[in-house]
C-alpha cells in the first residue's frame, strides 16, 4: 500500500508542494509488483494534485509464443485526490461531481494504491511480445520457434495471394541491399 498523511499540506497555501519516494508492492495483475519511483504533490484549491513517474516490472504472457516474460512499466501518474474532511475545523466537505474521484481518508491519508494499478493497467501494451522478433509458435505443431525450428511442412499459400507474398519476398530483399 502506498499511503502519504497529507494533513499538513492541507492546511497550506494553494501550489505548495511536496516531493515523496515510492517503494512499495501493489497488486497490479495476478501477483504482487515492486513500484518504485517520485511523485510530487502539490495543494490544489480543491485538493491535493499528485503527478509523477514510477517504475515496475510485471509478467506477461507474450501474444505471439504464449511465453512469460517481464515486462518493465513506467507509469505517469496525474491524478486529483479530494478531501471528505477539512483538515481545519474537521467538518465534512462534499464530494466533487465527478464520478470514481479519489478522495483522502478522514484520517488525511492519501492512498495512491488504487490509482497506481488503474494507471499500470492502462500502461499494459495491448499486444505484449517478449521480444520485437519473437518467431511465435509453428501453427502445425505448435512448437515455440524462438526455442527451436520444426519439420513441418511450409504451408500451403492461397494462390489468391501469389502476388502479394511476391511483393513481400522483393521488400525483404530490397531491405537487405
Amino acid at each position: 500500500m502506498v499511503q502519504i498523511n497529507v494533513a499538513q499540506q492541507l492546511k497550506s497555501p494553494i501550489g505548495s508542494t511536496q516531493t515523496h519516494g515510492v517503494n512499495a508492492v501493489v497488486d497490479i495483475t495476478i501477483d504482487n509488483s515492486l513500484v518504485y519511483g517520485e511523485v510530487r504533490l502539490i495543494r490544489t484549491n480543491r485538493g491535493i494534485l499528485v503527478r509523477g513517474t514510477l517504475h515496475t516490472d510485471i509478467e506477461l504472457t507474450c501474444s505471439r509464443c504464449l511465453s512469460l516474460f517481464s515486462c518493465p512499466l513506467t507509469i505517469n501518474i496525474e491524478e486529483e485526490f479530494f478531501p471528505t474532511i477539512d483538515a481545519v475545523t474537521g467538518t465534512t466537505l462534499p464530494l466533487p461531481d465527478e464520478p470514481d474521484c479519489f478522495t483522502i481518508d478522514e484520517h488525511n491519508i492519501l492512498d495512491l494504491t488504487e490509482a497506481i494499478r488503474q494507471y499500470a493497467l492502462m500502461a499494459i501494451p495491448m499486444k505484449p511480445l517478449c521480444r520485437n522478433d519473437c518467431a511465435g509458435l509453428c501453427p502445425g505443431c505448435g512448437r515455440n520457434l524462438n526455442q527451436m525450428t520444426c519439420n513441418c511442412p511450409p504451408q500451403v499459400v492461397n494462390s489468391r495471394w501469389s502476388k502479394l507474398t511476391q511483393l513481400a519476398l522483393l521488400d525483404k530483399e530490397k531491405g537487405k541491399e
